[in-house]
């Protein structure tokens, strides 16, 4: 916008004469800077008559800050009124491309003028190489410098392409391990929105690229589905609108996700799409690596992964996603999403039968296959990717039941989530056993509700056994692998859903059985005994596991009492020890104790292994009550 103070032509060049409200408000900001400095010079004189010429300068009645804050007042006028003749000449989202590099949206999408920064401090936040962190001793920079602008996204950006998550403190451990799998994939064109300063302050001096969202979010865990969580969800849908004007790029990515291979080169082949969306697609509607067949998807698109092209009908979309959810707080960002792309849905686009046009008409959607982008039902359960002998791009801990618990759990069934070395490592040592399923239980008689319980129930006992000798050691248990006949879902379902790659029996993930997120809570000992901590079934293979762990194992054999060589503590080779079924709670512990420095001690077989606690008021509780809460799980889960 162009000034002129000559002939009223700024008036003109500004596109608001003949507009009452604009020229009432002008007169009205010019009315009150005037008053201001009149009431200034006033002070001043008054106060040098007092004070002899200079006495202002301590005058309680017209102290420096005093006049400061009227200095900042008037100020703050004139910003005023340059931002309303600004925001008047055109839309708003415009209006900041055509500003300073410097400008920001707040979290509705308003204009905001942020002060400048010295361009020392930005390039030592912005350009320093991830996981290169500030010099010991230094100071962390002002937030403001945190402020995530044209100007800076562009030290980030690669090819036109910025990679974006965002989280509170309670998903710090997820974002490091996104981050993580992105540099060691050599992708540095990324960025972490924090959504409160605790966040913001570690990640900075852990070397990762952050900036402030100003949303003020609370650092635990929200829950999902809860008024919190669902608050979350909308600082996706105002970062897009914020960022798209920048002319960039995007994706964008939920923290529960984990990138297996750089989507990059693969997203570059659809350069006609305005946005390209994972979905919640189950059955497979493609066996390569072609984008999912748009008119065979019946699965709700899921935003937790998906790439937009700074095209017009992207920005409009984007717009209209932000207006829809602030015009009702109870619409679902995800749900709100969906409508709006099927407001219109089809045709394909021309020359490009995998995009679809959609919302208007005119924007071109093109769908990720769920083989590759994998939820957590096609990757986990189904493993497509697995079968179709493909290489997945990206795992999104979707189709779960645990909660937080249960998405940490499922990465780390997986082997891809990064966890500190104390994890791989923890004092007092680990239980593992190697679990014993009759052929009839696992692949006998049709997959009914009763055949799949008989099963689970039989590798519950198993760990059950192995929970009470992990708390009687005070070792850290090793879950089995589990099998189940049947898949767990929240809607009802026939055991396995047709047309989907589901195989029975098939491995599931310990939350289709046991309630993750339960087992993980500190509860108080007095009345569930001491607390039992465990890993995942894949701890052991895990190539984060020390060589120190490794190498120190025990073997324990379980044998007949009374036959031959079967003594408590006789050992029948290095590494390798034998003892009776049903021992005691003081053999088990005499016999094991004097082998706690070994890292990790496993079973053969858990089958009367143990004859049960002696104390089993101080003992048994916990072991007993985890047993009902599994129980108690199943029992809800075949009412389902």
């Amino acid at each position: 916008m162009v000034w002129k103070m000559g002939n009223g032509a700024w008036c003109h060049d500004a596109g608001w004469c003949g507009r009452p409200l604009f020229v009432a408000i002008y007169a009205a900001v010019a009315a009150g800077i005037v008053f201001s400095g009149l009431f200034i010079v006033s002070s001043l004189y008054a106060s040098g008559i007092n004070s002899g010429g200079l006495g202002w300068l301590a005058s309680p009645q017209s102290s420096p800050s005093s006049v400061t804050r009227v200095l900042d007042q008037q100020l703050q006028l004139w910003v005023m009124l340059v931002v309303l003749l600004d925001v008047n000449s055109g839309d708003v989202s415009a209006n900041f491309s055509k500003s300073s590099d410097n400008a920001t949206l707040d979290n509705h999408g308003k204009l905001v003028r942020s002060s400048q920064v010295p361009q020392s401090q930005l390039e030592n936040i912005w350009t320093r190489s991830i996981w290169d962190p500030p010099p010991s001793g230094s100071k962390i920079p002002p937030l403001k410098t945190f402020r995530l602008t044209k100007e800076t996204a562009k030290y980030r950006v690669k090819d036109k392409v910025l990679i974006v998550t965002f989280g509170n403190y309670a998903f710090m451990d997820f974002i490091l391990n996104w981050v993580k799998h992105l540099t060691d994939l050599n992708v540095t064109n990324l960025v972490v929105g924090a959504m409160d300063t605790k966040l913001l302050e570690a990640l900075y001096w852990k070397g990762v690229p952050v900036y402030d969202m100003g949303s003020n979010m609370m650092t635990v865990d929200v829950g999902w589905g809860s008024p919190a969580f669902h608050k979350m969800g909308r600082e996706k849908v105002f970062l897009i609108n914020a960022l798209l004007p920048f002319g960039y790029e995007l994706l964008v990515c939920d923290t529960d996700m984990v990138w297996l291979k750089n989507p990059l080169p693969y997203i570059a082949r659809f350069p006609k799409a305005d946005i390209l969306t994972s979905s919640d697609q189950l059955i497979p509607t493609v066996t390569d690596d072609s984008l999912d067949i748009w008119s065979q998807v019946t699965g709700a698109f899921n935003i937790g992964i998906f790439h937009w092209r700074p095209t017009e009908p992207a920005k409009k979309l984007a717009k209209e996603w932000k207006d829809l959810l602030l015009s009702d707080d109870a619409i679902w960002d995800q749900n709100g999403f969906n409508e709006l792309v099927h407001k219109v849905y089809g045709p394909a686009v021309k020359n490009a039968n995998d995009l679809v046009y959609t919302f208007d008409g005119t924007l071109k959607l093109g769908i990720l296959p769920a083989n590759i982008f994998c939820s957590g039902h096609t990757y986990f359960v189904q493993a497509q990717y697995q079968q179709l002998g493909l290489q997945p791009y990206a795992v999104h801990t979707t189709f779960q039941y645990g909660g937080t618990e249960g998405k940490r759990h499922r990465l780390r069934e997986g082997m891809v989530f990064y966890d500190p070395p104390d994890y791989y490592d923890k004092p007092g040592g680990f239980l593992s056993f190697k679990p014993h399923i009759p052929k009839s239980l696992l692949l006998e008689g049709e997959h009914t509700i009763e055949t799949h319980f008989t099963l689970v129930n039989y590798q519950i006992k198993q760990i059950r056994t192995a929970l009470a000798i992990s708390s009687l050691l005070n070792r850290t248990l090793v879950m089995p692998p589990l099998w189940c006949r049947l898949d767990r879902l929240w809607f009802g379902h026939p055991g396995a859903l047709p047309g989907t790659m589901s195989r029975q029996p098939f491995l599931c993930p310990l939350d289709h059985v046991f309630e993750v997120n339960v087992m993980l809570k500190d509860l108080a000992e007095e009345e569930y005994g001491p607390k039992i901590d465990f890993r995942e079934y894949s701890f052991l293979d895990n190539p984060l596991l020390p060589q120190q762990v490794k190498e120190s194992r025990l073997e324990v054999q379980l044998c007949e009492e009374g036959s031959e060589d079967c003594h408590a503590g006789n050992e029948v080779k290095t590494g390798v020890v034998r003892l009776p079924k049903h021992s005691s709670q003081e053999m088990l512990m005499k016999l094991l104790s004097l082998h706690k420095d070994v890292k990790v001690i496993e079973f053969d077989s858990m089958n009367d292994a143990f004859q049960g606690f002696t104390d089993k008021a101080s003992k048994g509780t916990k072991v007993q009550e985890t047993c009902v809460e599994v129980h108690r799980h199943m029992v809800l889960h075949r009412k389902t």
